[in-house]
């Protein structure tokens, strides 16, 4: 690719210095305001590195995907998902992670790098049972610093605007593109319409 940026000073040269707004934020530990980001935040990617490369994850609870044990140390139930575990695999392996939170009708998205590790503490699993379901393990995460992002992003996006949102119907289905990586093997009309009620079964 040409005129590609191949060094840090020239990066810097074209982004210049950030300013004290763009540093100040930083925080090592949860402040009472990052508290109650948190307390708000149902959705988060979780970026894990590991020897395959990297991964990046969508993680989601009802109304709070973390959870605060301390100043330094968030959890995070692993709920049912797909059985893939590479960012548990990865987490095993390389305990750096980072997070990115949304808040649903803010534009203001929390932003976390720090370290990792899985636990199968009996009393955590019991803690965060949803409907006599635990979770299989807990993603303990320790704060290696964490700050807001602007609006920016997702104000250019519209993504929590009525006006922006896709019609599903016209995008392709789960079913659909099982059907066409798998030449016809799986997927298709009845995964898709199979899909709600297995859901249902397997959301916790």
């Amino acid at each position: 690719m040409t005129h590609a940026i191949t060094s840090i000073t020239e990066l810097e040269a074209i982004y210049g210095t950030p300013a004290l707004t763009s540093t100040a934020k930083v925080a090592d530990r949860l402040t009472p305001e990052y508290r109650r980001l948190i307390e708000n935040s149902p959705f988060c990617a979780l970026a894990t590195c590991g020897p395959e490369g990297l991964d990046c994850s969508p993680r989601g609870d009802s109304r709070q995907c973390l959870f605060i044990e301390n100043d330094k140390t968030l959890l995070m139930p692993d709920r049912r998902g797909n059985n893939r575990i590479d960012s548990l695999r990865n987490i095993v392996r390389d305990p750096r992670v980072a997070l990115m939170m949304l808040i649903p009708g803010s534009g203001t998205a929390v932003r976390i790098n720090g370290t990792a590790i899985l636990t199968l503490d009996p009393e955590l699993l019991k803690r965060f049972e949803v409907e006599g379901k635990a979770p299989r393990s807990i993603i303990s995460v320790k704060i290696g610093e964490i700050y807001f992002q602007c609006a920016r992003a997702v104000m250019r996006a519209g993504l929590w605007k009525q006006d922006s949102h896709v019609d599903a119907a016209s995008l392709p289905t789960p079913g659909d593109i099982l059907a066409a990586m798998s030449a016809g093997e799986v997927g298709g009309k009845d995964y898709d319409a199979e899909w709600p009620g297995r859901a249902a079964k397997t959301m916790w």
